[in-house]
Order: structure tokens, then sequence, then C-alpha cells
């Protein structure tokens, strides 16, 4: 997959995947269907695994020739010694963790930097519905408020206070609409919060 691909397909991947060097080693932690390993195995000549839990992703994964684990992200990442790779992703599954904040200990442990995304709840389209008395339904957060996989809501705010608190600094923070950097109002007007973190 080339970079073109990539901006088609996950134009927020396209965006993420300038901040990763060439041939790092890189563990993407829910991986899902291992796009985003794919162009950084094949356009940046990185090695690395994924981590994904479901059956039919992984299946995706081996497809496109990724190494990818079955393991289910809450039991963390003790089967990696620490700083065993120069990135480690979390793209968009953060929010999914009931115990977000061992997970993000564990990330910033193995990885030399590590690149965290979510969607941000602070966007203005999830405050209007909220303000109307419904849980929000966007791009950024498909689901209704019944079925969802995301169990953690924050804005980017709420994800800066942690990272402080579990001994991260943040690199870079940058608000996504569609792939495209938001710089005027990034926690009302972005819909995906982007960072890059490194241990203190």
């Amino acid at each position: 997959m080339n970079f073109s691909e990539l901006k088609v397909l996950r134009p927020d991947l396209a965006f993420i995947a300038h901040w990763i060097p060439q041939q790092a080693h890189v563990l993407d932690v829910g991986c899902g269907d291992g796009v985003m390993l794919d162009y950084l195995q094949t356009d940046k000549q990185c090695s690395g695994y994924g981590i994904e839990i479901a059956d039919p992703q992984l299946l995706v994964c081996a497809r496109r020739g990724i190494s990818v684990i079955q393991q289910d992200m809450e039991k963390g990442l003790g089967i990696f010694a620490d700083n065993s790779f120069d990135a480690v992703l979390c793209l968009s599954s953060l929010q999914m963790m009931k115990h977000v904040e061992s997970l993000l200990r564990d990330i910033a442990r193995v990885g030399n930097e590590a690149i965290v995304s979510f969607p941000n709840f602070g966007y203005w389209p999830h405050r209007t519905a909220l303000l109307r008395g419904k849980m929000p339904v966007s791009k950024a957060l498909p689901y209704e408020w019944y079925d969802t996989p995301n169990v953690r809501c924050a804005t980017i705010y709420d994800f800066a206070d942690l990272a402080s608190d579990v001994g991260l600094d943040v690199l870079e923070c940058v608000a996504l609409h569609e792939g495209k950097p938001i710089n005027f109002l990034p926690n009302l007007r972005g819909s995906l919060a982007v960072f890059r973190l490194k241990k203190k």
C-alpha cells in the first residue's frame, strides 16, 4: 500500500504516518484490519507486530502479510520487554478499554514513543447532541449508546491531563477532522484527537 492509497482509505492514518520514521520497529495495539502496518511495512520499511482480538480482523491482517498476535489488550503488554519498540500505536482503540490508565502506562513502557488517537468528545456536534438530551452519533462516534464499543469518552484536555498523570510528555497534540489538522479551537472543531507522547 502506498501513501496515496492510505490517504484515500484512511486520511487520519495518513496524517499520523508522518510521525513514524523509516525502518522503525512498531507495535500497533488494536491494529484492526492492519492497514496502518501494511503501509508502514511497504512504504517505510518498518517492522513490528499488531495486536488484535477479533477473528475477522486477524484474517484480514494475515491476508495483508501482517505479523499479528491475538490478544486482549486489557491483559496488558507483558509479553514485551521495556523499550522494545521505537513507536507504539493505539489508534482509535484506547476509548474501548476499561482500564485506560494501566494500558497507557504499559504502552509507554514498551515504546520509546507512543501515538494515541481517540474520538474527541469535545467536538461541537457531540456537545450539541448532549445539549439536546441525546448521546452523540457522528462519523467519529458512529454507534448508538446501546451498541457502542466505546466505554470511555474523553476530550483533548482530559487526555492531556491523564498523560501528565502517568508520566508522559506530550510532544505533539493535533485535532483532526476528516484527516485534516484543525488549528483554530481544536477541542471544539476536531473530531479526532491525536497525541504523540514520550516518557518524561
